[in-house]
């Protein structure tokens, strides 16, 4: 499977009369972004503004980011099961609006344990958000939309805001392109380098999905044992966020940090990358019994695999499916590397600890609860109300999790753990 993403470097955003990309200056009609957002009749109404990076600017409750891209004719759909109908993605040409991002602001969520964007200071420095500039839209539901309707409105209108600013990129000669391509397990000529797969969570059963909730091609997951995807699937629009995503966005599953770097070791010759799994964090015993067994018998016979990365998703009970994945490949012969956040508040490494296999020995931190920042009031402030606006835009106390891209488990995370 080969996909291309054509990329347009974008070097500011403003509004303007008519959606167009001139040069690296990308111009975004709000009014016609507003047209499209409200044909789905849950939404009454949509705020869209735009942010520059280094501007002091907090928005919260963020429900996503996402990078514009758009699919090129013939070449598969976008975001099957939510915007197109189901096809597989991964191949073909993409365009891709680099440097800007679709922030969607939540205006039903509340503020405790929500998501945050930090543009500047400490905090902000610690994500890699702040050096985009933002396109952030706010929308606002109808009298008597449910909760779990509202939040399917707001991933609908992510994804339209997505590919409705990368389509003025398709008729335009990119900047560069990056190519992706891979045969998987049944590659040939690359005998001797180490064969690696990516294990990586895109729900935790912690929290039940809703049945309009689309996380995997438009699936909420139920009942989800392992899936086999192609690395590319997770570039280009297979999987999304949950309703209540915690150190994730889609941005970072479109440039996937641990995918991109197995493909640039895959390309330069140092491995060969066979394949990936997506997996859920189970809800019971059992469940992740079997769901771990799976996987990692998938990895073994099916990827012919000498090495996997694993990524959890979700909150402390996902180590335990993330551990117990990477003990059975272990007891497989396949090395392992499993990549956590830190759940504790106090700084200790024994409140830390969340599981003990002597196998699984080879782990990366991504930050936790245990960093934070006390920030001043904001000058400007992006939310889904003027009460809450005033509330996030007061001096608060930051911590790494709440913060959109600081405490990253998808593996973008600039934050390292010292134990003394």
């Amino acid at each position: 499977m080969r996909l291309t993403l054509a990329i347009h470097q974008i070097g500011s955003l403003s509004l303007g009369a008519a959606t167009l990309l001139d040069g690296n200056k990308l111009v975004v009609d709000p009014e016609e972004l507003r047209l499209l957002i409200l044909e789905d009749t849950r939404l009454r109404s949509v705020d869209i503004e735009t942010v520059s990076p280094g501007e002091d600017c907090r928005i919260g409750v963020v429900f996503d980011i996402l990078e514009p891209r758009a699919k090129e004719a013939g070449s598969g759909p976008n975001f099957p099961g939510i915007l197109d109908p189901i096809g597989v993605v991964g191949q073909g040409v993409t365009h891709v609006l680099r440097g800007v991002a679709v922030t969607v602001v939540d205006g039903g969520a509340g503020l405790e344990n929500g998501k945050i964007l930090e543009m500047t200071g400490p905090a902000g420095e610690a994500s890699p958000y702040t050096s985009l500039h933002h396109l952030v839209i706010t929308p606002h539901s109808a009298e008597n939309v449910v909760r779990h309707s509202e939040q399917a409105s707001l991933r609908l209108a992510s994804v339209k805001t997505s590919v409705y600013l990368a389509q003025c990129a398709l008729e335009i000669t990119p900047h560069s392109a990056e190519i992706f391509e891979s045969d998987g397990p049944v590659v040939q000529g690359r005998e001797g380098l180490p064969r690696f797969a990516y294990i990586g969570q895109v729900h935790s059963r912690q929290r039940v999905a809703e049945i309009d909730e689309k996380i995997l091609y438009g699936d909420n997951t139920a009942g989800m044992v392992p899936v086999s995807l192609h690395p590319n699937e997770w570039l280009d629009g297979a999987v999304v966020t949950c309703n209540r995503a915690m150190g994730a966005e889609t941005y970072f599953y479109q440039n996937h940090p641990v995918i991109l770097e197995l493909y640039r070791r895959h390309q330069d010759d140092e491995i060969t990358l066979v394949g990936t799994l997506a997996t859920m964090a189970a809800s019971d015993n059992e469940e992740r019994d079997r769901n771990c067994m799976l996987a990692a018998e998938h990895a073994k016979w099916n990827l012919a695999a000498d090495g996997v990365i694993l990524t959890k998703y979700g909150g402390g009970a996902p180590h335990a499916d993330l551990s117990l994945t990477a003990r059975r490949c272990e007891e497989l012969g396949i090395r392992t590397t499993v990549q956590v956040s830190d759940m504790s508040w106090d700084r200790r490494a024994e409140s830390a600890l969340l599981f003990n296999y002597p196998v699984v020995d080879a782990i990366v931190y991504v930050g936790g609860r245990d960093t934070d920042w006390d920030v001043p009031a904001a000058g400007r402030v992006i939310a889904g109300s003027g009460e809450l606006a005033e509330e996030l835009g007061a001096p608060r106390r930051l911590i790494a999790t709440n913060v959109c891209g600081v405490s990253s488990q998808q593996g973008i995370s600039r934050l390292r753990a010292m134990v003394h």
